[in-house]
């Protein structure tokens, strides 16, 4: 698979954003586990979580311990290769609603718990999940400061946020802050001058919910006339790929800087995104893809 950075590390062009596996919906444990080995087989090395994707109460930390499962039974050398990233300052109560924490107490547990989940020493990239209103974001920021002095995280993340933000945490992280992770798709655009203040600091782009606008119908079944046929769709069947194919290289052709996340519940849907890193659209494709889709999905919370 094509390559992109973040910080130091050399992660494959396509991640995993692995949520869809413990939230609501959520397959078996065998198929969310073979779900990942097929992301790991088709050389995707950025596996995304999060210790609040979880569906139930008392479930917290879910989709971390699936993600730390599947690499132990992975040869060494596989696991070296993997950037895991994970996420702290959100919550979920169990009855389908999103909470915020950003206090720093919080923080600092929240790392712990996901360290000793993740079975790590230091976790790869730790990201802060969403600002607190209620606490100031320099406090947020400066638990990651102190994690990275402390060495329990190697790289340190941030996530919804706005470029005021950003520039706030670069100068409390230096270059110890190494990503940005916004929603941005083809039908959700309003983070570009974010992927844009990224590319000019030099930090990893991760979009989240990468193929808004883009009907998994398609993918599940060519036949499905029910979907609209956007630029996406055409190029896609000109290709002979799905629209989700065509989605995701035309988010890497944005920028050098970005890694998209794209979320699979299936080994079909992770094997489909990750054969975008080898797809390169041409210049009269990419002009055609300027205009954002209709936002059909809006995944809530998250």
């Amino acid at each position: 698979m094509r390559q992109r950075t973040i910080g130091g590390t050399s992660v494959g062009a396509i991640g995993l954003g692995a949520m869809p596996l413990s939230v609501e919906g959520r397959p078996d444990e065998d198929a969310a586990l073979a779900t990942l080995n097929a992301a790991l087989d088709a050389g995707v090395t950025l596996l995304d979580t999060a210790d609040s994707y979880h569906w139930h109460a008392g479930e917290l930390g879910h989709n971390e311990r699936l993600v730390a499962r599947a690499l132990a039974a992975r040869p060494a050398a596989d696991r070296a290769a993997v950037l895991v990233a994970t996420k702290g300052g959100r919550g979920r109560p169990g009855d389908g609603s999103w909470t915020v924490d950003g206090r720093p107490e919080h923080l600092r547990r929240a790392a712990e718990g996901s360290l000793r989940r993740l079975g790590v020493e230091a976790i790869g990239l730790y990201q802060l999940h969403k600002p607190d209103p209620l606490v100031p974001w320099a406090e947020s920021v400066g638990v990651l400061r102190d994690l990275l002095d402390a060495g329990k995280i190697r790289a340190a993340g941030i996530s919804n946020v706005d470029e005021e933000q950003i520039l706030t945490a670069r100068e409390i992280l230096g270059d110890g802050l190494v990503s940005v992770q916004n929603r941005f798709s083809p039908a959700v655009r309003a983070a570009e001058p974010e992927l844009r203040l990224c590319e000019r600091l030099g930090l990893a782009f991760l979009p989240w919910s990468p193929l808004g606008g883009l009907s998994r119908s398609v993918l599940d079944d060519p036949e499905d006339t029910t979907v609209g046929q956007s630029a996406f769709h055409r190029i896609a069947a000109d290709r002979g790929v799905s629209p989700q194919q065509v989605g995701l290289a035309w988010l890497l052709a944005l920028s050098p800087t970005v890694v998209p996340i794209p979320g699979a519940r299936r080994p079909a849907s992770i094997r489909d995104s990750a054969a975008a890193a080898g797809l390169v659209l041409e210049p009269a494709e990419l002009a055609a893809l300027a205009e954002p889709l209709a936002d059909e999905t809006g995944p809530a919370g998250r």
